[in-house]
C-alpha cells in the first residue's frame, strides 16, 4: 500500500519550555527528525512536514538534506493538517503525526498499515491505567476508567474516507486528534495497541525521559518452547491457529494447538515469565476447550507491559500426519494476525522423524519453538 506521511510541527511548543519543541536537539538531531527518519526508513512517500511561521531557519539547518515537502501550517492544527494533506498528492493512505512523539518506529507505522485492511483510520492507544479524578464542586470526584483508552499517533487512514471527513468538518470546530474528524464523518477507526514510547514531550520535564528513552539500551532475549500432544478420535487438528480437516483430534485441556502453546511458551521464556501451565494452569475449569490464540496473546500483552516486543518466532511441527505444506502460510498469516507482526518474521516448517518414536508412530504430534523479544536493557 503506498502511504504518505503528514507531521505536524507547527506548533509554538510554548508548554515545553525554552525554543520550540520540535526543534529542540535530542541526541543529535532535532526532535522532529526522529520522525521524518522513521517514516522514510518504512518507506513513506512523500514525507510532508508542516512548519510554523518564523521556522524556516531551522527547518533549513535540521531538515534541508532530508527530502522532505515542506508547508506552512494555519493558525490551527485542523489548518495545519490541512494544508499538509494538500501537499500528498493521491496515495493509498496517510499517516499523521505530532512532530513530538520522536520515538516512533518502522515497526509501529507497519502495524497501522495491516490495520487499515479493514477500517478507515487506525491508531495506536493504550488502556487508562491510573484511577481518574474529576475536580468536583465539593472535592474529587472518582471517573470511571473502564473502556477508556490514551490515543496517540500516529494516526493511519485511506485518503478518500480522510478528505472527505476534512473538507466535512466545520472551520472553527477544534479538533484533538484526526480520528475524530473521521469518527464524525461516520468512518470505522480501529484500536491498535499503543507503546508507551510514543509518549508526546508536552512539558519541559518530559525532556528528560524522552532523552533517556531514546538513548536506553535494548537487548534482544530467547526464548524456546516444546509441546506435544497425543492423538484421540476426532474431526481436525488445531495447529498454530487453524483447523485442519483430519480424522483425528489432538487431545488436551484446551484445543491442545500445540504450535500456539510452544510459541507461548518460547515469548514467556524470553522474558522469565514461566511457563503456559503458570498462567493457565490445567486444573482450572475454565481453560477447558479454550481457543490457544488467548494464551499466546496474553504473552504477548505481558511483553508489551515490560516495554519490549516481540521481533520474531520460529516453530517446528514434528509429526507424520496431517500434511503441514498445503496449510503453512494460513498458519503464518494466523500467527502474523495473534502477533501483530510482519508475515517476513513469522516462519513455520514441519519435518518428521522418519517413524521413529511416539510421532513416528502417528501417536501424536510435537512443536518446538523459538521466539525473540526486545525489551529494554
Amino acid at each position: 500500500m503506498q502511504f504518505a506521511a503528514v507531521i505536524v510541527a507547527a506548533g509554538s511548543g510554548s508548554r515545553a519550555g525554552g525554543a520550540a519543541k520540535q526543534w529542540r536537539p535530542l541526541h543529535g538531531r532535532a526532535v522532529v527528525r526522529w520522525s521524518v527518519d522513521a517514516f522514510k526508513a518504512a518507506g513513506a512517500s512523500p514525507v510532508v512536514v508542516v512548519i510554523g511561521a518564523g521556522h524556516e531557519a531551522e527547518a533549513e539547518r535540521w531538515l534541508g538534506d532530508a527530502g522532505v515537502v515542506l508547508v506552512k501550517g494555519g493558525a490551527t492544527r485542523t489548518e495545519s493538517v490541512r494544508a499538509g494533506l494538500a501537499a500528498t498528492g493521491q496515495p493509498d493512505a496517510v499517516m499523521i503525526h505530532d512532530a513530538a512523539r520522536p520515538l516512533v518506529s518502522p515497526a509501529h507505522i507497519e502495524a497501522l498499515i495491516r490495520a487499515l485492511t479493514e477500517a478507515d483510520g487506525a491508531l495506536p492507544a493504550l488502556p487508562v491505567a491510573d484511577t481518574l479524578k474529576r475536580d468536583g464542586a465539593t472535592g474529587a470526584v472518582t471517573v470511571d476508567r473502564d473502556g477508556l483508552w490514551r490515543a496517540q499517533t500516529p494516526q493511519a487512514f485511506r485518503l478518500a474516507p480522510l478528505a472527505a471527513a476534512y473538507a466535512a468538518w466545520p472551520d472553527a470546530a477544534p479538533a484533538t486528534d484526526d480520528a475524530a474528524v473521521v469518527e464524525a464523518a461516520g468512518g470505522r477507526v480501529a484500536l491498535i495497541p499503543g507503546d508507551p514510547l510514543l509518549m508526546k514531550i508536552t512539558h519541559p520535564e518530559d525532556f528528560a525521559m524522552i532523552e533517556r528513552l531514546a538513548s536506553a539500551p535494548r537487548i534482544t532475549r530467547v526464548g524456546q518452547g516444546l509441546d506435544a500432544h497425543r492423538f484421540g478420535p476426532g474431526d481436525g487438528v488445531w495447529l498454530c491457529g487453524v483447523k485442519i480437516a483430519h480424522d483425528l483430534m489432538l487431545i488436551g485441556h484446551s484445543d491442545a494447538d500445540a504450535g500456539l502453546h510452544a510459541i507461548t511458551d518460547a515469548v514467556l521464556g524470553a522474558i522469565g515469565a514461566g511457563d503456559i501451565g503458570d498462567h493457565f494452569p490445567p486444573s482450572d475449569p475454565q481453560w477447558k476447550g479454550a481457543a490457544s490464540d488467548l494464551f499466546l496473546r496474553h504473552a504477548a500483552r505481558l511483553v508489551g507491559e515490560r516495554g519490549g516486543r516481540i521481533t520474531g518466532v520460529d516453530v517446528t511441527l514434528v509429526c507424520e500426519q496431517p500434511r503441514i505444506k498445503p496449510h503453512r502460510e494460513a498458519m503464518r498469516a494466523r500467527l502474523a494476525e495473534i502477533l501483530d507482526l510482519p508475515l517476513d518474521r513469522i516462519s513455520v516448517k514441519a519435518t518428521t522423524t522418519e517413524g521413529m518414536g511416539f510421532t513416528g508412530r502417528s501417536e501424536g504430534l510435537a512443536a518446538q519453538a523459538v521466539a525473540t523479544v526486545e525489551l529494554p536493557g
